[in-house]
Parts: structure tokens; sequence; C-alpha cells
């Protein structure tokens, strides 16, 4: 890791450390480690990669108040300040721009294999485990409810219909989450996402069990 890529690093551990929404330092940290990996199998400019997996989430609009597509220019404009090169700050900010979902119905526009390698580890983290335990936070942070029976999932055609829905967090993994792994770019996150998407099924099954006592 490159003494620039460390400075990022040190920068956004401070501003992240706090946060428990599931957007923490911790998540952070897993989506450059995840990011890393699949930089080693896929290939890229592992520079580029480092500080776009760091500044993903630096101005997402889940906690800057709800202000969309400010994250770019955030990260290009940090970049800047730190003395980096303009030309690498571009590739990161076009990055930082098109990582989030947006929703079901709105097309990724990722196009270089540094912006996918980071948007597929960012949604590794969003799936699986962690992924199941990150939802269940960020919706109790925003006071949602857990489920809400009859209440069906949305598949938004925008992403200011995504982003101002307010339903309950089962209805997130059918609007979202269950939606990722046929999204995810590269074959290396492809088969990671695969045992992942099945554990999410495996947890919904349960989850529906034991909501409506089905016991033995």
């Amino acid at each position: 890791m490159s003494q620039f890529v460390e400075i990022v690093k040190e920068k956004v551990q401070g501003i992240f450390a706090h946060d428990t929404t599931g957007h923490d330092w911790f998540h952070i940290e897993r989506v450059l480690k995840t990011a890393e990996f699949l930089q080693s199998k896929e290939g890229g400019n592992l520079e580029i990669v480092q500080l776009a997996a760091l500044l993903h989430d630096i101005s997402d609009h889940k906690m800057n108040g709800g202000i969309l597509n400010a994250g770019g220019k955030v990260a290009f404009d940090m970049l800047m300040e730190l003395g980096y090169d303009a030309k690498k700050a571009k590739l990161v900010k076009e990055i930082v721009d098109g990582v989030s979902y947006k929703g079901a119905h709105v097309q990724d526009s990722m196009q270089t294999l540094e912006g996918k390698i980071v948007q597929d580890a960012d949604r590794l983290d969003a799936i699986g485990a962690i992924g199941i335990a990150r939802a269940f936070a960020y919706g109790g942070s925003k006071s949602r409810p857990m489920y809400i029976p009859d209440f069906s999932p949305t598949m938004h055609a925008s992403f200011e219909e995504y982003a101002s829905s307010k339903s309950h967090t089962v209805n997130h993994f059918y609007e979202k989450l269950l939606l990722l792994e046929a999204r995810l770019h590269t074959p290396t996150a492809k088969k990671i996402g695969k045992e992942r998407h099945v554990f999410m099924e495996q947890f919904l099954e349960q989850f529906y069990n034991e909501w409506n006592s089905k016991l033995n």
C-alpha cells in the first residue's frame, strides 16, 4: 500500500469510526480488503481500486442527509487537496459516483475494470451474513420496522424513488439484496456471491417460519 493510500485510509478511518448504520469503518475496511483480493485475481490498477474502495461511501446519500450523487465530488476534492494526480483523481471520482445501487430497474453505469471491482466488493459486503446484519442495523438506525406482513416490496424505477423509500427491512432483501448476485461483474465476485446469496435465501425461509410460528 502506497504512502498516499495510507494517508487517505487514516483520514477515512477517522471520519467513519463512530458510524452505527452498517456503513462504518469496518465496512469500508472489508470492502478495501475484498477489492484488493478481487484485483489480485482480475487485474486493474491497484492504487485506483484502493482509493475508490476507501472513498466509496465518503458522502453517501444514506448518511449525508439525503443529498444524491455528492460522493464523487467530495472524493475528488479530498484527493486534490492532498496533492493527488488530477487525472487519477477523476477516475476515482467516476467510480465513487457510480458505485452505489440505484434501484431494481436502474442499470449499472460502471465502465472501468477498477470500478467493477470496487462495486463488486461493496455489493459482496451487502449480502451473506454480514449483509443481513447490516440491513437490520441500517433499518434500526432509521426507525424502520423489521417486517410488516402484506407490505409488498417495490421495484424502484429511479435512484430518487429508491433513495426516498421508507419500506421495512425485509422488503430490502427483495428490493436490493437478492438482486445483487446477478449484478456482480467479475468471475471471482460471482463465485463468492453465489454462496452468500443462498445463505440469504435460507435466512428468509427460517425468518418466515419463526414469524409464522411454524414449530415442529
